[in-house]
């Protein structure tokens, strides 16, 4: 597809699916990663449902980093977010056997709700299959535009998509669609890397200069290095929009 069809789909159903943005070689490379990496450093995520979590990928693997500025996915997000957009955070969560739905939520709180343009987008990087079997994310088409963080306590969310695709896809969503990861009913992991964007004038969820491996800065490119607000160099003030510029 082209994007104008994502951005027909992101502006009517708050997400769209790109399909194989990694190559099967890339996202097996980026899964074997990630299972050291959680092995390694991964923690039990209990937000809104159980998974294992590993954050900050970027000072982990470099593997991760050509995810940050990935010729098919960022034209999307500048789209939305402008040119000056950074990296909130690249995390992955790992849904095991047995792990339950987690509960909807907007990855943007109430007061920063937007219709006409989000503070935040959200890339969802599928490393395995994704399937209503091994708990691929859901999402409710169309609520973004709602209002709403959460869904209400008293209603029933009925509509609710799960959209599928080989390892190596990309699901794209504006911050503010309800979504959340399924259940999975399978017998293996479901492995996948969550790339997070905010407006400039946005902090950081998790900041890639803490950890940040000196040697490995180098091989960032230069938008790579803006995204992390690295342009001045690793551990630089950056915390402020005049560090930024």
């Amino acid at each position: 597809m082209n994007n104008q069809q994502y951005f027909f789909e992101l502006d009517v159903y708050g997400f769209t699916v790109v399909e194989n943005v990694l190559t099967t070689e890339e996202a097996g490379e980026m899964r074997e990663a990630l299972m050291r990496c959680e092995k390694e450093v991964g923690t039990e995520a209990r937000n809104r449902g159980t998974a294992r979590h590993v954050a900050n990928l970027p000072v982990l693997d470099r593997v991760f980093h050509k995810t940050i500025d990935h010729p098919r996915i960022l034209p999307l997000l500048e789209h939305y977010l402008e040119k000056s957009l950074i990296l909130g955070s690249l995390n992955a969560r790992i849904v095991r056997p047995g792990d339950p739905d987690q509960g909807l939520h907007s990855d943007i709180p109430l007061e920063m709700l937007n219709f006409s343009s989000p503070v935040m987008m959200n890339t969802i990087w599928m490393l395995d299959d994704f399937s209503p079997v091994n708990g691929g994310t859901r999402v409710v088409p169309g609520s973004h535009k709602s209002g709403l963080a959460i869904p209400p306590e008293n209603v029933s969310v009925k509509h609710i998509a799960q959209p599928e695709g080989s390892a190596g896809s990309v699901i794209v969503i504006n911050g503010q669609i309800w979504h959340a990861g399924g259940a999975n009913t399978g017998t293996t992991n479901r492995h996948a890397l969550f790339g997070h964007y905010r407006k400039r004038m946005c902090m950081f969820q998790v900041d890639p200069h803490d950890g940040f491996p000196p040697e490995w800065f180098d091989g960032l490119t230069e938008r790579q290095k803006q995204l992390m607000r690295m342009s001045k160099g690793l551990r630089s003030a950056h915390a402020a929009d005049a560090h930024f510029r």
